[in-house]
């Protein structure tokens, strides 16, 4: 009785090794690391400034003057610590460019520029992201998750003519909430809804991606969408709100 209560533990020993084996094993061979590029067409709807934001002239780079459309990129890198914990790290640069004139002064910076004379606008949205996120659900169907992001921005408006020119430069840390909602169609096709947002008496954020990802290998995928990038700041030093559209594209390797 003994001998055989011992050969069934020594059994039962060894199948629960074997599956830890074999789960471990799986559990490495599955990709942790993702990288994600995205580029396309970003056209801008609203670009509003008044610099000092209190005294400053409220002028327009997409009404008063002409912005063209800008093409942009972005790399994401993510890293799966387990199997619902993501950590993740993007660079985002963006540069606008402007042009036209304006029929009053316009006091930008402490400058003032004439009325009628061209004049050359830039504004610089660089964006550097570290996120977390914990993915609460992961079904065959739908995939959810929440996270904090910590921004930094990396930001100038520059305006020139008439003989004058001044810059505006404005580096700061945002914090943000990071959201992912993914629906599998089939085993190829899955739609996805993610991107960043808060909101505060001062200012608001948001950076959201509508798209469609489709699988062409088992570690590799490509996507497309539309990207919304929308916010601002009303504060004494800037007063400043933006609205692009980004027509994206991009792919994706895990490894």
């Amino acid at each position: 009785m003994v001998n055989e209560t011992m050969r069934h533990r020594s059994k039962l020993i060894l199948w629960l090794a074997a599956g830890f084996t074999l789960s471990a094993s799986l559990a490495v061979a599955q990709p942790r690391w993702t990288v994600d590029f995205e580029n396309g067409a970003a056209i801008t709807t609203r670009n509003d400034v008044r610099i000092p934001g209190d005294t400053g002239t409220l002028f327009s780079l997409t009404d008063d003057l002409r912005t063209n459309t800008a093409y942009f990129w972005r790399v994401r890198v993510d890293f799966r610590l387990t199997r619902k914990h993501v950590l993740s790290a993007l660079a985002a640069p963006l540069t606008l460019n402007a042009s036209g004139t304006i029929n009053t002064p316009v006091s930008f910076n402490g400058e003032v520029f004439p009325a009628g004379v061209p004049l050359t606008a830039g504004y610089q949205f660089n964006s550097y992201r570290l996120t977390w996120r914990y993915e609460f659900v992961q079904g065959p169907k739908w995939t959810f998750g929440l996270g904090f992001t910590a921004k930094v921005r990396d930001a100038y408006t520059r305006l020139a003519g008439g003989g004058v020119s001044s810059t505006k430069t404005n580096v700061g840390f945002v914090p943000l909430v990071n959201f992912k909602l993914q629906r599998t169609v089939t085993d190829r096709v899955a739609l996805l809804v993610e991107g960043d947002a808060l909101g505060s008496t001062q200012g608001r954020a948001e950076d959201i991606l509508a798209g469609v990802q489709v699988r062409l290998g088992r570690n590799v995928s490509v996507k497309a969408g539309y990207r919304l990038l929308e916010g601002g700041a009303d504060v004494d030093e800037v007063y400043t709100f933006t609205f692009l559209h980004y027509v994206a594209v991009g792919a994706s390797i895990r490894f």
